[in-house]
Order: C-alpha cells, then sequence, then structure tokens
C-alpha cells in the first residue's frame, strides 16, 4: 500500500468529514496558473485537522505542503507525488484578539480581508497589505511588505505546529522576521495556525483612503492583469531587482508563454499557456544576463516546489 492509500484510508477511519481531491491540478490553486496535478489535496477546516493531517502524512510519507492562495509558487506541469493541504477554504477565520487593539487571524485568511476587517474596526496598520494577494501563513513565512509596511511591525505572536515539539506560541521577536524571511525560512517544515495582529486605533475613513491609494498605485505600476507570482525577485541590497532587469534591456523577454512584464520589468507574468519549463528558463535568462553586465545574483523570490 503507497502513501496515497494509506492516506485515503486513515482519512476515512478518522477525519471522515474531510475533503479531499484526487490528481488537482495545481494551476487552479496558483496566481502564475501553472502546475500538474497534486496527488492529494485535502481541505482542512480547523487547527485540529491540520495538526491530525500532517502528523499521519508526515508517517506515511506523503510530504505534505500546506499552502493558502498560491501567490508564491511555482509547481511542476508534471505535479507533485505529495499531499498538498489548502487553508484558505476552511482555516480562514477572523475575530478580535485577546488583547486590546488585536485581530486573530488563521492561515489561510486572506491579507485582503484582513486589513478591510481592520479598517472596519478603526484599527491602522494593515493598510499596506491590502493589495497583497496573499493569505496569512504565507505572509508570516516571508515578512510580506509592501510600501513602506511588513508583517513584523503588526505581528504580536503566532501559533505554529512543530513536528518534533508540538503547537506552541512565539513572539513577534521569536518570529525572527527579517527582509523576506522569519523563523519559518530556517523551519519550513513548520506549519502556521494563526497568527495575533497588534493594531492601532485610527479613523476608519482615512484608513479607506489609505487603502484605496495604495491600491491605485498598485495597479498604476504593476501587470496585475496577468498571472504572475508577485515580485519575482528580491530586492538585493543597494538596489532593486525591477530597476536591474530593466537597464538590461529584459523588458518584454519571452520564452514560450512566460514574459518579463512590460508595464514593471520585475515581475515574470503568464501570457497565456506559460509551463514551469517556461517560466524557470526565463528566470535563468534574467539572473544570467542581470549578473553579467552588473554582477549581481538575483535571488529569486517565487518559491520553486518539487
Amino acid at each position: 500500500m503507497d502513501w496515497a492509500e494509506e492516506l485515503d484510508k486513515w482519512a476515512a477511519d478518522y477525519l471522515p468529514d474531510l475533503s479531499m481531491k484526487t490528481d488537482e491540478a495545481m494551476s487552479r490553486h496558483t496566481s502564475f496558473h501553472v502546475g500538474g496535478p497534486a496527488r492529494r489535496m485535502a481541505f482542512p477546516r480547523s487547527g485540529e485537522q491540520v495538526v491530525l493531517l500532517t502528523d499521519f502524512a508526515r508517517s506515511c510519507g506523503a510530504r505534505p505542503l500546506v499552502m493558502g492562495n498560491g501567490t508564491n509558487l511555482l509547481v511542476p506541469d508534471e505535479g507533485l507525488d505529495r499531499l498538498v493541504i489548502d487553508t484558505t477554504a476552511g482555516l480562514n477565520r477572523l475575530e478580535p484578539g485577546e488583547g486590546e487593539n488585536e485581530l486573530r487571524a488563521e492561515a489561510g485568511a486572506s491579507l485582503a480581508r484582513l486589513a478591510d476587517f481592520a479598517q472596519k474596526r478603526g484599527l491602522t496598520g494593515l493598510e499596506f497589505a491590502h493589495g497583497i494577494p496573499g493569505a496569512v501563513g504565507g505572509a508570516l513565512c516571508m515578512n510580506a511588505g509592501a510600501y513602506g509596511g511588513e508583517m513584523k511591525q503588526v505581528v504580536a505572536g503566532a501559533s505554529l505546529l512543530d513536528p518534533e515539539e508540538g503547537v506552541k506560541y512565539l513572539s513577534a521577536e521569536e518570529m525572527s522576521f527579517g527582509y523576506r524571511r522569519s523563523v519559518l525560512t530556517d523551519h519550513p517544515d513548520w506549519v502556521v495556525l494563526y497568527a495575533v495582529f497588534r493594531l492601532t486605533p485610527g479613523d476608519p475613513v482615512q484608513i479607506r483612503a489609505r487603502m484605496d491609494d495604495l491600491k491605485a498605485r498598485r495597479r498604476a505600476s504593476q501587470p496585475l492583469e496577468l498571472p504572475s507570482a508577485g515580485s519575482t525577485f528580491k530586492r538585493p541590497v543597494g538596489a532593486y531587482a525591477g530597476t536591474l532587469i530593466d537597464q538590461c534591456g529584459l523588458k518584454g523577454l519571452r520564452v514560450g508563454g512566460a514574459q518579463v512584464s512590460e508595464k514593471h520589468a520585475g515581475f515574470v507574468v503568464n501570457r497565456g499557456g506559460a509551463t514551469f519549463a517556461d517560466v524557470t528558463e526565463l528566470i535563468r535568462q534574467i539572473q544570467q544576463r542581470v549578473e553579467e553586465l552588473s554582477g549581481i545574483r538575483l535571488e529569486p523570490e517565487v518559491k520553486i516546489v518539487r
């Protein structure tokens, strides 16, 4: 009996209400619209289900991949021989936190919903996150940020599943946030269950105006009309990836269906029918050209999953 059959039998016995799909196309669950079938994809509805599911998955060799909105993932066209756990369908609740001016958000809650939730309660600090297309779990993993704001400025702490030690709560300091990284970067098998955000009282009208302004700026400067994984590369020290790529004359460079955006060179977009091979080859060419002309090696921000 292979891992998928073991998982099916276990789930039927211990999590009979768990929704799970077979050979689910990852292109339906990633913002790049690229990726073949995941052998199994589960949609848990509680943190308890996530804990039980990931624990058994590891024991049977299913190599669980926990994901949110899939906005920073690039998946091979041949798919994944592993269990993908999608938190957005059921693990997405938002509620007031226990402390004053705090909010509690589960891992699969979108940042847009979270920012709206805060605005309606007159809490400021999350305006920058409104236009980031990811979910809370992924945002914590990479300390997501935009327009001068980032997760480390607003996160009070997070509940994490450590496969070795079980569920634990880490403070913001213990999360070790840095530029596009956190403690989860060093422990990719840890899973975010929920996060607590500590915000500041503000005027809901002014908060909404700020969110609308950032939304307009994002639409004007970024290729939101085409599938992508957001910024393709991390910002190198002392420079900007998009500027370096533009200076190398790479805007519009195309490999198959993948293209360096003509609107913002920091984005690789799917012009239609892009494959995993198209995107990874284009990334390679960008890295090579930029390094040749500037001496700077660009590091991908998009996560390539195998």
